[in-house]
This record gives C-alpha cells, sequence and structure tokens, in this order.
C-alpha cells in the first residue's frame, strides 16, 4: 500500500513538471523579434525614410487612345491603339516592354503550361485565343516606321533605333491587333449568355505599357493569371463601335450621349444625377423593346478617363440599367451605376447593387481618400468579382450579403490599387489585403451594420491564419489553399490588429492616411508603406513587419502563475505572463477579484524585449480569482488552454 501511494505520488509530480517544463518552453528570442536592422536601404531622394516619395520621385507616364470595334456576332475585337510614352526617369531607355495580357489565352502560354489537369480559377478552359498582332509602328509626326519587335509569351519587346533620351523624351506606338473575345477569361473578363443576349466584359483588351521604376527596372513578369497587375498612369481617350442593339458602359465619362442614347435615356442620367435614390434608366421591360435603342445599324460610343492606370468596359443587348448620385466629401458629384440582364434583376439582388456602390464609395471616400472619378459602374456578369478603374466586374448570381461584399471589395480596389499603384504582380497582400481591411471597416457603418458580422472572432480563425507561405510570397507561387489566407485575410487581418490592437484607431487612421495621399498616383514598395507607418504613428513596428508580414511567426500569449506581495492579496499581486510563440504583441490582461472588482491591464510590446517572460505588479485589494489574457479575443492565438487562470 506505502508502495502504491509512494508511486501514485511519484508520477503527480512527474507529470506536474512535465507540464510545466511543457508551458515553459518557448519558441520566442528577444533578439530576433527586436532585431536592429529591418530595413534594406536608407532612405534617398526617390525614396524617402520618412515613407513618402523624394524630391527626385520619377514615375514614367504612357496616354492611350483607342479604336476598337466589337463583332458580336463572332464574339471579337479588333482595334488599333496609339501610345504616348513619356521616360520621365534619368536613364536612356534603348528598348521598350509591353505587356499583351490576351496571349494568356494561346494554348502555347506559360500560363496554360502551369495549369494544373484539373483546372482551375485561371484556366482558360480548351479556349484558342491571343492577340493578334497585325502592325505595330513607330510614329514620327507624319511618319510612321515599322518598328523592330519581338513577342515572348505576355510581353512585347520593342528595339528602338535611337534610345529613348532621359528626363522627359516621350515616343509614340501603334499597333493595330485583334482577338477572339474567350468566354472565360480566367475570372478578370469573359462573356455571360442571357436569354437577351450575351453580356461582355472586355479588359486587357489592348497592348500595355509595362512599368519601369527605380526598383526593377522594366517589370517584365508574365501573366500567368493569379498575379494582376502592375500598370503607369495616363489619360485614356476611348471608342468603341458596335451594333446600335448594345449598351456599352466603361471606365470614365461617356463623352457623345447624344449619339448613343435616346433622348428618355439622357433624360433619366440627368435625374439621377441629382437623386440619392436610385432612377431607373433602363427597366427590365424596356429591355426587348426597340425604342430603348436608337434606330441606326451601328453606333461609336466615346468615353474619357484621366489620370487612371487602365480602362475598360462592357457591353450588352440584355443590359436593364439604373443610377443614382453619390455625394464626396469635398461636394463634388459622381455617378453610381449598375448594368445587369433581367435574370439578376432581383429585389434582394441587382436592384440594390448602385445602392451597395453608392454607400461603399461614399464611405470610403469620407474615411480615406476621395473617390477620383466621374462615375462607377457595376457589371452583371460571368466575372465572379474583378476591378478596373471607375467599373467593376461581380457575379450575375450575386445577391444580399454576397452582392454587397463582391461590390463593396471590387471597389474598395479603386484605392488600391487604382489610386495607391501598388505591384499586384509581386505584392498581392499590398492590394488584396489591404482593400480586404477597409472593407472590414466600410462594413460596420454600412446601412447601420446591416451586414456586419458582429460574432466574428478573430481567434477562431488561428488556425487557418497561418499557412505554410507567408505573406510576402509572390501570388503566382501561392497555392490555391494559400491564397486567399495570404493574399487577403491575413494582411486584412493584420491591418486590424495594428488598428485596435498596437497603435488604437485614431493614429493607425492618420497614418494609413498619410499613406494614401503620398501615394496617390505612385508606385509604393512595402518598404514604402512600413516606413509610412511608422514616421506617422511614431512608432517602431520592425518586430511586426518582420513576424506578421515577411515571416510566418504565430501568437501564443499566456498566463503562467499569480502571486501575492509579502502573500498578502491586499498589498497587490504579482502576474506572470509569457510569450510562447515568435511574434510578441502588446497585452491587454483581465483581472477578477474576490471582493468581485474587475479591471483590466495594457501592457506594451516592448516588456517582450526583456525574454519570453514577464512579471508585473498589479493592485490588488483583495484574492484575484481569475486572469485572462487577451480577454476579448483579438489576438489570432494558437492555443487557447494558456489564457486564462483560476485560482484553486
Amino acid at each position: 500500500m506505502q508502495n502504491k501511494f509512494s508511486l501514485l505520488i511519484l508520477s503527480i509530480f512527474l507529470l506536474a513538471g512535465s507540464r510545466s517544463f511543457s508551458q515553459s518552453v518557448s519558441k520566442y528570442d528577444a533578439n530576433e523579434a527586436f532585431a536592429p536592422f529591418f530595413y534594406p536601404a536608407f532612405g534617398d531622394e526617390i525614396r524617402t525614410a520618412s515613407g513618402i516619395p523624394g524630391a527626385k520621385y520619377w514615375q514614367n507616364r504612357a496616354d492611350y487612345k483607342i479604336t476598337a470595334t466589337l463583332d458580336d456576332v463572332n464574339n471579337s475585337l479588333s482595334g488599333t491603339v496609339i501610345i504616348t510614352y513619356k521616360n520621365n526617369s534619368p536613364e536612356k531607355l534603348p528598348f521598350l516592354w509591353l505587356q499583351l495580357d490576351q496571349n494568356i489565352y494561346s494554348p502555347q502560354s506559360r500560363g496554360v503550361a502551369v495549369t494544373a489537369i484539373e483546372g482551375g480559377r485561371w484556366a482558360n478552359r480548351n479556349f484558342d485565343g491571343g492577340y493578334d498582332i497585325k502592325s505595330v509602328t513607330i510614329l514620327e509626326g507624319s511618319k510612321e516606321e515599322k518598328a523592330n519587335y519581338s513577342i515572348s509569351d505576355t510581353r512585347m519587346q520593342i528595339l528602338l533605333d535611337k534610345a529613348m533620351k532621359s528626363n522627359g523624351d516621350s515616343i509614340q506606338i501603334k499597333i493595330e491587333y485583334s482577338f477572339n473575345i474567350p468566354q472565360y477569361g480566367t475570372d478578370r473578363m469573359g462573356r455571360l449568355q442571357t436569354r437577351n443576349g450575351w453580356v461582355y466584359e472586355i479588359a486587357q483588351w489592348y497592348p500595355r505599357m509595362c512599368v519601369f521604376d527605380n526598383v526593377l527596372g522594366w517589370n517584365t513578369l508574365p501573366y500567368l493569371g493569379q498575379g494582376e497587375f502592375y500598370l503607369e498612369y495616363g489619360n485614356y481617350d476611348f471608342s468603341i463601335n458596335t451594333s446600335a442593339k448594345q449598351i456599352v458602359v466603361a471606365s470614365g465619362e461617356l463623352q457623345n450621349p447624344q449619339d448613343v442614347l435616346t433622348l428618355e435615356q439622357i433624360k433619366k442620367l440627368a435625374q439621377a444625377k441629382e437623386s440619392d435614390k436610385t432612377v431607373m434608366i433602363r427597366s427590365e421591360e424596356e429591355v426587348t423593346d426597340p425604342s430603348s435603342r436608337p434606330a441606326k445599324d451601328r453606333i461609336t460610343w466615346k468615353f474619357k478617363i484621366t489620370n487612371a492606370r487602365d480602362a475598360s468596359w462592357a457591353a450588352s443587348t440584355a443590359f436593364v440599367w439604373d443610377a443614382a448620385k453619390m455625394n464626396l466629401p469635398s461636394g463634388k458629384k459622381s455617378l453610381a451605376m449598375s448594368v445587369y440582364p433581367v435574370e439578376s434583376a432581383r429585389a434582394d439582388g441587382w436592384k440594390r447593387s448602385t445602392e451597395f456602390a453608392k454607400g461603399a464609395i461614399e464611405g470610403y471616400s469620407k474615411q480615406w481618400f476621395e473617390y477620383p472619378y466621374p462615375c462607377a459602374v457595376n457589371v452583371a456578369g460571368v466575372v465572379g468579382g474583378m476591378e478596373y478603374p471607375g467599373i467593376v466586374f461581380c457575379s450575375a448570381n450575386a445577391s444580399r450579403f454576397g452582392l454587397y461584399g463582391v461590390t463593396s471589395h471590387e471597389f474598395g480596389h479603386t484605392w488600391f490599387p487604382m489610386i495607391v499603384g501598388s505591384n499586384e504582380r509581386k505584392y498581392a497582400w499590398m492590394d488584396e489585403g489591404f482593400n480586404t481591411f477597409i472593407n472590414s471597416v466600410e462594413e460596420q457603418d454600412f446601412n447601420h451594420g446591416e451586414f456586419f458580422d458582429r460574432t466574428e472572432n478573430r481567434r477562431s480563425s488561428a488556425a487557418s491564419i497561418y499557412r505554410p507561405e507567408s505573406i510576402l510570397t509572390i501570388p503566382d507561387v501561392l497555392t490555391t489553399a494559400d491564397w486567399g489566407t495570404d493574399a487577403y485575410s491575413k494582411p486584412g487581418m493584420g491591418l486590424n490588429l495594428l488598428r485596435e490592437d498596437i497603435l488604437g484607431p485614431e493614429k493607425f487612421d492618420r497614418a494609413f492616411r498619410y499613406y494614401i495621399s503620398n501615394w496617390a498616383y505612385k508606385h509604393p514598395t512595402p518598404y514604402d508603406f512600413f516606413h509610412a507607418m511608422e514616421n506617422s504613428s511614431g512608432e517602431t513596428l520592425d518586430w511586426f513587419w518582420r513576424g506578421w508580414f515577411l515571416n510566418k511567426w504565430k501568437i501564443d500569449q499566456g498566463v503562467k502563475d499569480v502571486e501575492y506581495v509579502q502573500g498578502d492579496p491586499a498589498k497587490g499581486s504579482l502576474i506572470t505572463i509569457e510569450n510562447i510563440e515568435q511574434l510578441p504583441m502588446p497585452v491587454t490582461i483581465e483581472v477578477k477579484e474576490e471582493n468581485g472588482k474587475v479591471s483590466r491591464e495594457n501592457l506594451p510590446v516592448e516588456i517582450w524585449q526583456h525574454g519570453s517572460v514577464w512579471k508585473f505588479r498589479y493592485p490588488s485589494t483583495s484574492k484575484v480569482t481569475e486572469v485572462v489574457i487577451d480577454p476579448d479575443k483579438h489576438l489570432p492565438d494558437v492555443n487557447d488552454s494558456n489564457n486564462t487562470w483560476k485560482a484553486n
């Protein structure tokens, strides 16, 4: 009996010792988390250490004049683009690079080669497409000379007889081209068959200049589908010739409504520009009414958009069309519009699209930076969700929260990357992640939080947020499973952590606006963002950038022990907490006492500069019954079991 009892005591002791040992083992290294060297280079006159463009910041420019014809019988497009390219760089340019994104639809493309057998979102589904380049010429005054060019997958290189001079030289390139319009265009463009005709969503529809910058020189990553776009800013003047039965909506503002609309439609558009309520421009009943279109064979729609990085459009005989005024902070007005087939015209669906667009854009404009375009068009079609300046494509099947969510998200891209022109081909998180964050803020405000999920718990997503790849992984390298996490939810959550748990909303919002306003219509890198946030907020955040964005560090904070000063709770308590995983964070502690008192202590992240364990004095007046770290469950903590200490 005595031997059995001794063995029992020994087992308990060993078990307790084992448990204590497992709790105290930490992956955390303060020297690594707070290492002194973070930025790869010092600031200079182009990109400053204060997070703003320097006195010698430069950026090249591309203006486009495009004429295109839509063949709605053969589902094809032909066009001519004249690009005026200006070299503001301090370097001579002996050659130019252009993007030919339609070439992803060629069976010989790299995009096809890297598509898995089972297909996927970016597969072109056995479509034989790509650009047919008819001619490439250089314009010099009245002269037009053939260019020396070569095409490699989704890129074109033009070798110049005379190098472009630095600091302001310009050149004009003329390209004649055509392509067949894919039915499914890698979820970026395409066409949807409806009972009243095709809905065409047309994007990546003209050869576009690659960006030349001081970071990589020419940015020539091929277009494979998942990595999006990096584009120069400029003005767009474009015209679309179509059958008169088509209605066309596009980036920017329609220049010739008298040529392409009926008098009644012009009148209703004028009403919509003064109305906060949605005005019907073309009703469901009018879709099949020939009088809702001009009595002509073919017409040409003309559009302009200025200081933009792209332009896109949509066309259909099937469009229902409505619109409403948007009120911007400066007092300017813009027009929200929606076009959709009658199949989508549901009270809980696309009939609310313009309301959703108006609410989201007005909210983002008030909170961050004013919407810059004269119109915002939401198009219902085959594309699940894709953004372009002044126009977005969303699923024709979307409704309720799904439609609100995709509408808010795609128009949120106006700010990232249309206004703040980051490199989507390399840094998807500066596009999708930042947008996911501003969506979550706006969702709380739209229609008194109609679609806001108040039950969201960041800790519940901890298991999925720490994927095998880091946020900084190039988009085309990410697996499908990692794409949603590392491009969208994890960077979005990172900004939420910064706003709610590290800087506070006031300080964060001021810093984020500082970043947006300084990099509007420019090309920031990740380090420009990091510098901007630190300089405006006054906080050194390299520990957070290093752990959350560059690495895959996890968060695990725990309460280790509670003692009393001189054994007397009335003299205060000594609470020991620990940081077990690699990423440190500020700490919120909630303490409950036997006398009913409940209070909180907030400790800065700097406590973890001293190591993985921290002991602090809490001014208790009675016995402590419970201590909880992160009581609101804000942090994506990977281990809940050590977050609460309870008195025996």
